[in-house]
């Protein structure tokens, strides 16, 4: 897809989602917002494989930014532990599916038992190819950015004349295309310092439904509505240049 004239919206090649709602969600039914986060990965199960049965072919999802770590420590364990279970429980199965599997986000600060967690996760799914799982763990859109361009320099490009398609092969999406859809559950109206670079002409989809309750009908209908929008990526529409 390019951005040389405004079309109607086809279906998402690129879905990323902000999984919102975890603790509110355990908050309402009286438990600990750890179960909440709990419920939460058991919609990742499900909504991985609803998006590839529908024909998305990249799926992003949001599960632990930079800024998440103000958050209690003991809960921030239980963030990470339940990735790891994650990835313990699904990995081979996701692997046998030609599932490729990426992480996205900055690796200062994370344990060596994680780190290696990570690289063997995507070494293990790097020739894979039939869908694309990209998880924003230890992500922020603004350290990215930095990330890239610190990046650049160190590659010998000049900052006063860096481009937009120079800086792109320094992003943690170097190799994926743009997002089509950006979807946020839990009834926030903010994107939270997700994929900032890359969103910049993506539909936004904003739902009050909790991530736990998040279903595959729910992914349906925000890719119906973004089905029903002109994408004009800041162009005129046809009856406004006529």
């Amino acid at each position: 897809m390019t951005a040389s004239s405004a079309y109607q919206a086809d279906f998402p090649l690129h879905v990323a989602i902000i999984m919102d709602g975890n603790g509110r969600w355990a908050q309402a039914r009286h438990r600990p917002r750890v179960f909440g986060h709990q419920a939460g990965v058991k919609t990742v199960r499900r909504i991985v494989e609803d998006a590839a049965d529908l024909g998305v072919q990249y799926l992003t999802l949001y599960s632990f930014s930079t800024e998440n770590w103000t958050r209690p420590k003991a809960e921030i364990a239980a963030l990470f532990n339940l990735l790891r279970k994650y990835v313990e429980d699904d990995l081979d199965t996701l692997n046998s599916n030609n599932v490729r599997i990426r992480i996205l986000g900055s690796r200062k600060g994370l344990k060596p038992d994680l780190l290696e967690l990570i690289e063997r996760v995507e070494t293990t799914t790097e020739a894979n190819s039939e869908f694309h799982l990209n998880i924003a763990f230890n992500y922020g859109g603004r350290d990215e950015i930095l990330r890239a361009t610190r990046k650049a320099v160190a590659d010998g490009k000049d900052l006063k004349t860096l481009t937009e398609a120079e800086l792109t092969p320094y992003l943690d999406t170097a190799d994926l295309p743009e997002p089509d859809l950006v979807i946020r559950t839990s009834g926030e109206k903010r994107i939270s310092n997700f994929l900032l670079w890359q969103a910049a002409y993506s539909e936004f989809v904003f739902t009050d439904v909790l991530w736990p309750d998040f279903t595959k009908s729910d992914l349906l209908s925000a890719i119906e509505d973004f089905q029903n929008r002109e994408r004009r990526f800041g162009n005129l529409n046809t009856s406004e240049v006529a």
